[in-house]
């Protein structure tokens, strides 16, 4: 039974309760599973009062605290577990690290705000970590007085104008041991930027102010941690990173330009309805490579005697020529369809269109009636078409009826293209840049070779693959061997 102190006045016993507890100590029966300590109960007409003889406060020692992970700011809920830095029973002081998390925005690090040991760990690694939940269980090594503070997070550091800027109005948050080091260096706590929650500055902040003041490094010594795997070793070495250093803001230019609106113009707005024509075809693709090397070879012997004709002979007129003479192989590729797709119509005349980069724009001229022509005529045509698109001159009757069409979208670098058909037409070329590269020759030797790679576009609803390859086939065997074309020619 604990003793029984009659008073007559309660409030007056209250304050003589130091005097009286030093005559009137006993056992309190709640504590005796834990072990003896001194506890005086005092009845009165008012109340019954216990006291220890010990300051009381909100933590105890021995009591579990969870250490909860707070918000880290940009509306994050919730992040992944990276990697712990303690394991359970390990021993951590304030500011030791506890473990790294990472939101879809960056990585951060918390760190313990009191001194204990670690008694639970509530995540695995790689495990979804809600804010507001518990991280650990930490048992306190001695009492804290005063509601338990929120954990540390560590993030990335802003700008010191910006937050001076924020923290200029308020009152400086620091814990102790952060204000009894600024006062060993004899820093002032408004003169530093806290990194913490809520502007609170941290060990770190005063070392890092310590170091810009005198020019020296100063890193933040803490304890060594052992990180908690799977299945943990004594011989595994704990894991150390470096703390990264972003690179200073680059300022950026003032920009003042406006946009700009302007109509189409006529040959826009024709490209427009033509490709909008053009998405109601089924495209099918097919690629193959083309060895020029003896066309080039015969394209230089007749440089001189073309231009001693005044006319400029590339490589153009023998892929046209070529492709005429596919052509007459297989008609379908010439031909037309009409808008419901219903009947198609196979055309007599093989007018190959070529397209042309104009300060107008992109134009597709054609060359009339090729299978009548010559390569040397085929080449007359193309420098006169060339010498009125870069005048802006191309009538209508150049720009129209054309059967089929090739691209160079080589002449200004392209290797590969996926050319879209112009209806009515059913096919349509692109030839890219030609590329000298290794090749083996029939003896199994590497030699030189001029390569350049064909991109053919069809209509699939009328042309079928291997149509479309073996007239592939056939026009890569006139430019392969160009002496082959000279029986063909009428």
């Amino acid at each position: 039974m604990a003793s029984v102190i009659p008073v007559r006045n309660s409030l007056r016993m209250l304050r003589r309760l130091p005097q009286v507890v030093s005559h009137r100590l006993q056992q309190c029966p709640r504590l005796q599973a834990t072990g003896p300590a001194p506890v005086c109960h005092i009845s009165t007409p008012l109340a019954s009062v216990q006291w220890r003889g010990f300051r009381s406060s909100h933590v105890v020692s021995g009591q579990m605290l969870q250490f909860k992970l707070s918000d880290i700011g940009e509306g994050i809920m919730e992040v992944t577990l990276k990697e712990w830095y303690i394991k359970e029973g390990d021993r951590v002081s304030q500011f030791d690290r506890i473990c790294e998390v990472q939101s879809d925005k960056a990585s951060v690090t918390i760190a313990s705000r009191y001194d204990g040991v670690i008694r639970k760990l509530y995540y695995d690694v790689d495990a979804t970590a809600l804010v507001g939940s518990p991280l650990v269980d930490i048992e306190t090594e001695r009492a804290i007085e005063g509601v338990p503070e929120e954990d540390v997070v560590d993030t990335p550091a802003l700008s010191h104008k910006q937050l001076h800027q924020e923290i200029k109005d308020q009152k400086t948050q620091a814990t102790p041991a952060v204000r009894r080091l600024a006062i060993e260096n004899n820093i002032k706590l408004s003169e530093v930027v806290g990194t913490g929650k809520d502007g609170r500055i941290l060990n770190e902040d005063i070392l890092n102010f310590l170091a810009k003041q005198t020019g020296a490094i100063l890193p933040y010594e803490k304890k060594t941690p052992t990180p908690v795997m799977a299945k943990p070793t004594a011989d595994s070495p704990p894991k150390e990173k470096k703390p990264v250093m972003a690179p200073p803001a680059i300022p950026q230019p003032v920009f003042t330009g406006k946009d700009r609106t302007e109509p189409l113009n006529g040959f826009q707005k024709a490209m427009v309805k033509t490709m909008t024509a053009a998405l109601k075809i089924p495209h099918f693709g097919y690629c193959d490579e083309v060895d020029l090397t003896q066309l080039v070879r015969l394209c230089s012997e007749l440089k001189g005697l073309t231009e001693s004709r005044g006319v400029k002979l590339g490589f153009m007129p023998f892929f046209i020529k070529a492709a005429s003479l596919g052509l007459l192989q297989f008609p379908v590729l010439n031909a037309s369809v009409d808008e419901d797709c219903q009947t198609i119509t196979y055309k007599a005349s093989h007018n190959i269109g070529l397209t042309m980069d104009t300060p107008q724009g992109l134009l597709v001229p054609n060359v009339k009636s090729v299978q009548s022509l010559s390569v040397f005529d085929i080449a007359v045509e193309i420098n006169r078409l060339q010498a009125l698109g870069s005048a802006g001159q191309l009538g209508t009757d150049d720009l129209t009826s054309g059967t089929f069409t090739l691209s160079n979208i080589g002449s200004i670098g392209g290797t590969f293209a996926k050319p879209v058909i112009l209806p009515p037409e059913v096919a349509i070329g692109a030839l890219g840049k030609i590329q000298v590269l290794p090749r083996f020759n029939s003896c199994d030797e590497v030699v030189k070779a001029h390569i350049m790679n064909v991109s053919w576009s069809a209509d699939h609803r009328v042309i079928d693959g291997a149509t479309m390859s073996r007239f592939s086939n056939l026009w890569r065997s006139y430019l392969e061997n160009p002496a082959a074309m000279v029986l063909e020619l009428k």
